[in-house]
């Protein structure tokens, strides 16, 4: 059995999974009140699946890119459950998560979120063997300096206001930009990805494992 819990930015998720199917699924908006919200939705989650600890092994939780705040609040409740219940725990990026959730296709792929200040973080995603393929390496933009970052089509999906939603669809000559809900980032996909990582027995040490915040320096323009 598996939880996953993801609180990268303001969009919170938690899912259980026990391998073969998601048992029990929540995301929702938070005010900045992961703290508060957090642990009282993970308890809800399992006594609504009635699922106890002691049915756990392993927890997967989301690494970021992300909010300081909400990464810290995620991590330490997983690492928590972890240490306190002697589960396996796994880190998954972001991005990938957002990533997982999308349907293969021949051009690029943008999978972004918010990161404050009016900025963007992209990760950038290609097709190889039928799987969605990150080059590791997130880059900080301006909704319109990633806009005109892309020159040639590419699947753009994530976290976007309606401002630049409308921004994009100007270039819908180079840019396909997935619906709102394929942009959800879901804890489910969270959970199969730490479900195959749990079953290779490549876990994470929970005294080691860190997130992966944003570094304005990352920032690019075209």
């Amino acid at each position: 059995m598996l939880i996953a819990i993801d609180t990268s930015t303001r969009q919170m998720g938690v899912a259980l999974f026990d391998g073969v199917q998601i048992l029990s699924e929540m995301t929702w908006q938070s005010q900045q009140y992961h703290t508060v919200e957090l642990a009282p939705t993970v308890a809800a989650l399992m006594e609504r699946a009635e699922i106890s600890m002691s049915e756990l092994d392993v927890v997967a939780v989301a690494l970021g890119p992300g909010s300081f705040t909400g990464l810290r609040i995620g991590i330490s409740l997983a690492k928590g459950m972890a240490l306190a219940g002697r589960l396996a725990i796994v880190g998954i990026p972001t991005l990938d998560i957002l990533a997982a959730a999308q349907p293969i296709d021949k051009i690029p792929m943008a999978a972004v979120l918010q990161a404050g200040r009016g900025r963007l973080a992209v990760g950038w995603y290609k097709n190889s063997s039928g799987k969605w393929k990150s080059d590791h390496k997130v880059q900080v933009f301006t909704p319109q300096d990633l806009s005109e970052q892309i020159k040639s089509p590419t699947y753009v999906v994530g976290e976007l206001s309606e401002e630049e939603r409308r921004l994009f669809r100007r270039k819908r000559k180079n840019v396909t930009l997935a619906s709102p809900a394929q942009s959800l980032r879901r804890p489910s996909f969270l959970a199969e990805l730490g479900w195959r990582r749990w079953q290779k027995r490549t876990v994470d040490n929970p005294a080691t494992l860190a997130p992966s915040y944003l570094h304005y320096d990352q920032t690019s323009s075209s």
